[in-house]
């Protein structure tokens, strides 16, 4: 019974936190000039603190009793100053993003006028919201779920289609629903396990073991789907992880600069010159790639050249696909010496084998280099000129097909985030225990309380079970007026 106190605590605590909210407001667009920017008030002051700053035009009511979802045209005042002329719109709690009365300031992109308008409404009692605070507070106030919560962070955060779209997905509650599925199923027959200790004398059944068995079976193979996304959640996520090696002045550096279409490494005759990883990403059809430029690999005497070249295998163990950067114009024996380093490092990994500067040699030596280097190696092969931008799209090509990612539907519940993965693992080792104690004929109290801890894990990811550190960790992270 600890996980029905705990929760009962958390929830008390949560209850506590929206007794008496303080109106709070923000900047909700970027920072710096722009042609408009949004200020953002919520709480149950919004529009009493609003209306002693704003001035409709004589047709318009004050903002305390305008309708809900309606614009105002007006003018912010200072003292008996016009500060700037703005748009008002009104959201009356409970329809509002946070829940709560909101109202949006829509003035110009000065960040003077930004942070003049800010300073009125502190000054009629608004109070500087922190960072999430007003995501938080819709979820606080039944919004959303702990999940779509987070979600709303994905969503701005997301920098490709893929990443757009399994936001989008769960932001709209398709995971949430899955896992509220799951949790109603299990209380179904905790309720009944339960019922059945209460008259453990008589010595009756009200669950079906058998019927549980097959429940926890399923419950088990729904979550175990759903750990196992996470790898391919992660890479949409955050990027499929590419570095490009090779000797140096292969031409590495100039490679990430015509991909990222921009400088970003130095590109010099020098030998050495890249001795750190440089690192930047860019969507190839959706699908983000995070490409690592790396230090030349070669025999050298330079010890902080020797660290780089360190960094650079690193920064192979850590990648999913590998580009070996190959100077068709340059070979001698630290070919052999880079190969002896690369192989072995890539045999469960996607390896490129690229061949560069192949505008300065002839049909014939390329000819020549398909068929002797490196001939056993399973490996994509690739001529270009990385200068002259020849065959670049090819690469492309090959690294799409070496991402070997799934068609992922709008639909598809795909794991992105570490902390549900956590508590989806802890969830199934618990489903687990179920099934084999069912098989094992273990007591009832045994396997609700396993049962009961599945259900606690699950709730921790949509927040129907959660601590004020982990809601601070969690609104932590978001941008100031989100």
């Amino acid at each position: 019974m600890e996980y029905d106190f705990y929760t009962y605590i958390c929830e008390a605590s949560l209850k506590l936190k929206t007794m008496n909210p303080s109106t709070i407001c923000a900047i909700s667009t970027p920072s710096g000039t722009g042609g408009i920017a949004v200020i953002r008030i919520s709480g149950e002051q919004a529009f009493r603190i609003t209306d002693q700053i704003f001035h409709p035009h004589k047709q318009d009511a004050p903002v305390e009793n305008q309708s809900p979802y309606t614009l105002s045209y007006g003018q912010i005042h200072r003292n008996n100053e016009v500060l700037d002329e703005v748009v008002a719109s009104v959201f009356r709690a409970p329809h509002s993003f946070t829940g709560e009365n909101t109202v949006e300031i829509t003035c110009h992109g000065s960040p003077y006028i930004q942070q003049e308008i800010l300073k009125l409404l502190i000054d009629k009692g608004c109070e500087l919201a922190r960072p999430g605070e007003f995501t938080q507070r819709a979820f606080l106030n039944g919004k959303m779920d702990l999940s779509q919560a987070e979600a709303v962070a994905d969503v701005i955060a997301s920098s490709s289609a893929a990443a757009h779209r399994l936001a989008m997905n769960q932001m709209r509650g398709g995971f949430s629903r899955e896992l509220q599925q799951l949790r109603s199923q299990l209380l179904d027959f905790v309720s009944l396990i339960e019922l059945e200790l209460d008259f453990s004398e008589e010595d009756v059944e009200f669950a079906d073991r058998t019927r549980l068995s097959d429940l926890a079976t399923g419950i088990k193979n729904v979550l175990s789907k759903l750990v196992n996304s996470f790898s391919v959640g992660n890479v949409l996520k955050n990027g499929i992880p590419v570095v490009i090696v090779g000797e140096t002045n292969a031409g590495k550096s100039t490679l990430l600069n015509l991909l990222l279409n921009d400088d970003k490494a130095i590109v010099s005759d020098i030998h050495g010159t890249t001795r750190d990883a440089i690192e930047d990403v860019i969507s190839i059809r959706g699908i983000t790639f995070r490409f690592i430029d790396t230090a030349g690999i070669r025999s050298t005497g330079d010890e902080v050249e020797k660290i780089g070249i360190n960094r650079t295998f690193q920064k192979i163990d850590q990648a999913s696909i590998v580009i070996w950067m190959i100077d068709t114009t340059h070979f001698n024996k630290e070919i052999e010496y880079i190969a002896d380093k690369i192989i072995p490092k890539t045999k469960h990994k996607k390896l490129i084998l690229v061949f560069n500067k192949i505008d300065k040699i002839s049909p014939e030596e390329q000819a020549i280099l398909e068929e002797e280097f490196l001939p056993h190696v399973p490996a994509e092969r690739i001529y270009l000129s990385a200068k002259y931008k020849q065959n670049t799209e090819r690469l492309e090509q090959v690294l799409l097909k070496a991402a070997n990612l799934p068609e992922i539907n709008e639909n598809d519940i795909i794991v992105t985030n570490l902390r549900h993965y956590e508590a989806l693992n802890k969830a199934l080792e618990s489903i687990r225990r179920v099934e084999k104690g069912l098989h094992n004929n273990l007591s009832g109290d045994f396997i609700a309380q396993d049962i009961r801890e599945c259900m606690h894990y699950l709730g921790e990811i949509t927040g129907e079970i959660s601590t004020d550190e982990v809601l601070g960790n969690i609104f932590r992270n978001f941008c100031i007026g989100k």
